[in-house]
């Protein structure tokens, strides 16, 4: 259903972008997809593993929704590295602006959704994430304080730091301190190319509802031939230890193709990190409000809800 043109015009002149976030299995890739056909968007992904080729069922890519239900739907940022590859939020961003400008010059709507937490604040709230050259001094410098003491360092640099995974290992540690000695006495440097003004609609789930989407859709994608995706992967040279450090479904298959859990611990475990996972991404939300991002919340993936919110607010 397309939405009224009124609603269009009413929508571009208060936002440039429109943002459908959510839990895993919560149904906002879908969701995203009805709402570009009806307002004339493409999508953004913010999804740090879709990035990869080859990682589809494991990544929830599902590639055919953005060619059912009427006309197709172009998506950006997925299927852009190889698994080999390191991509992280710096990347993302890189890419983000481009695309997001590029959409915006032909007319249409950018709609940004995923549930990687960090890609989307990074937008929402504009991190500045300069290219910052390697800083050979001040490495050598921080080599002999203990980790304890880089970690004060990098929080009197950071006290609002929104990555605390770079305060466990002491390579990401480091990196992180040159980094921010860099943003210090380089204030202006990256900073965001555009201004995004984004509408945010948060899909709200009901508990035993997202459990039972997640414990189906599990099944699914193991019926589907999820594990033989795992397997082709390592067979053409991705080593375990980088398939098991995509997390979820690829460390636990891994694990069961190198026969250190049976097939029932894996789908056990699985189900229960997914679970674990999908509470991590609504606390992360929460921080994000806290931090200034106003979400709109609608219960379920209710496109009806969702567009009734868009020209609701646009009157």
């Amino acid at each position: 259903m397309v939405i009224e043109d009124r609603v269009i015009r009413s929508f571009r002149e208060r936002w440039n972008l429109l943002v459908v976030l959510g839990p895993t299995a919560s149904g906002k890739t879908g969701l995203a997809i009805r709402l570009a056909r009806g307002i004339g968007g493409e999508i953004l992904s913010a999804d740090s593993r879709q990035v990869y080729r080859e990682m589809d069922l494991g990544t929830g890519k599902d590639l055919s929704e953005y060619g059912q239900g009427g006309g197709a739907v172009t998506v950006h940022l997925i299927d852009i590295c190889d698994p080999a590859e390191e991509f992280n939020v710096f990347a993302f961003q890189k890419l983000f602006y481009p695309c997001f400008q590029e959409i915006l010059r032909r007319g249409k709507i950018p709609i940004l959704t995923g549930g990687t937490g960090l890609y989307l604040d990074s937008v929402l709230r504009g991190y500045r994430m300069p290219a910052v050259p390697e800083n050979q001094r001040l490495r050598e410098k921080l080599a002999g304080e203990g980790m304890e003491s880089l970690r004060r360092r990098f929080r009197s640099l950071c006290p609002d730091v929104h990555n605390t995974t770079d305060l466990l290992e002491r390579k990401r540690l480091i990196r992180a301190i040159e980094i921010a000695e860099f943003s210090r006495e380089h204030p202006h440097a990256a900073e965001p190319p555009v201004t995004v003004s984004p509408l945010v609609i948060g899909i709200r789930c009901d508990r035993n509802d997202l459990r039972r989407k997640i414990i189906l859709r599990l099944q699914r994608r193991l019926e589907a031939g999820m594990i033989d995706e795992v397997r082709r992967l390592h067979d053409r040279g991705i080593a375990w230890e980088r398939l098991e450090s995509f997390g979820l479904e690829y460390r636990y298959i891994s694990l069961y193709l190198q026969q250190k859990i049976t097939w029932e611990e894996m789908f056990q475990t699985l189900n229960t990190r997914i679970h674990q996972f999908a509470k991590r991404q609504e606390t992360w939300f929460r921080r994000m409000e806290k931090s200034g991002v106003l979400i709109r919340w609608i219960d379920g993936a209710d496109e009806d809800a969702a567009r009734g919110l868009i020209a609701g607010l646009t009157e």
